[in-house]
């Protein structure tokens, strides 16, 4: 089993306050402290946060527990996540403006 980690992608929109409390660069920071993770962070127009991933599934998990919980400012009212096949597009995980 030489390569037993399973690579996966995540959609994910976050709801609540969520805009104006640094959320993004709170994700971004999450995506590079753990490592291994590639795609973006951005403001949605309706006031919530998309967030798209990819990356070994385990390491997607600990984002995803970080999107629940959101920097002090944040308060977190839902996340919703769809899994997908990744596509390999991202060369970093960055805010996208």
């Amino acid at each position: 089993m030489e390569n037993a980690k399973k690579v996966a992608r995540f959609r994910a929109i976050v709801r609540g306050i969520v805009q104006g409390v640094g959320f993004r660069y709170f994700v971004v920071h999450h995506a590079h402290r753990i490592g291994g993770i590639t795609g973006y962070v951005r403001n949605l127009r309706d006031g919530s946060v998309e967030v798209v991933a990819e990356g070994e599934k385990e390491r997607l998990e600990r984002l995803l527990t970080h999107l629940r919980q959101g920097p002090s400012g944040a308060v977190v009212e839902s996340v919703e996540v769809n899994w997908d096949q990744p596509t390999g597009e991202f060369p970093d995980f960055r805010i996208r403006w």
